[in-house]
């Protein structure tokens, strides 16, 4: 997908978005004046169908479709350049976490993969304590339907000990098991409500 440089704002403003955004993020939208320096100082920026000022933007106008289809919510590495260089001391990198939190809440993911990816990564993750590469790559590969994927790669990468085979072992990998059960148990609780 290319590029997108022109905004097309939907006719309606959805302000229950705006205030949970807000809310979420634990920000101040409308204090975004669009200097840019959160575009300026992202990696990412050239593959981002829209840049963060624009995403910003499209928060502020309460595009909320839109917004929560982005790819670039997706892409952004969470490195906090955007929120350094903000002068209005905005939190971008955390309006962005907030917006893939509401995104998945809303089934608004709009590339399969990504998904596919967050499952797996939260599913390593409770069942080793912490993310197990190889498992995480070859899971995702095998569930994205394309397996082959980077096998050139792999034993480059094993040689020179960057990869395990075998999954970690770490102290507390129960505790980290454990809040995965909160959680689930708070989310069913919160639904019946």
């Amino acid at each position: 997908m290319g590029r997108l440089n022109v905004l097309f704002p939907q006719k309606t403003c959805d302000t229950d978005f705006i205030r949970r955004v807000e809310k979420e993020s634990g920000q101040n939208i409308v204090k975004c004046y669009q200097c840019g320096n959160c575009t300026a100082s992202c990696i990412y920026t050239d593959v981002y169908d829209y840049p963060v000022h624009q995403i910003m933007r499209l928060v502020q106008l309460g595009q909320k479709d839109t917004v929560l289809k982005a790819r670039s919510i997706w892409l952004c590495a969470n490195c906090q350049a955007c929120t350094t260089r903000c002068p209005c001391n905005i939190d971008v990198a955390g309006i962005m976490k907030a917006l893939r939190i509401m995104s998945l809440e809303e089934g608004a993911v709009s590339i399969r993969n990504i998904q596919i990816f967050y499952d797996e990564f939260l599913n390593s993750v409770k069942s080793f304590g912490r993310v197990f590469e190889t498992g995480l790559i070859a899971m995702y590969n095998l569930k994205a339907k394309k397996p082959f994927t980077d096998v050139d790669l792999g034993p480059r990468v094993l040689m020179k000990g960057k990869l395990a085979l075998k999954p970690p072992e770490i102290k507390g990998k129960k505790a980290v098991a454990d809040i995965f059960e909160r959680f689930k148990a708070y989310q069913k609780k919160s639904h019946k409500d």
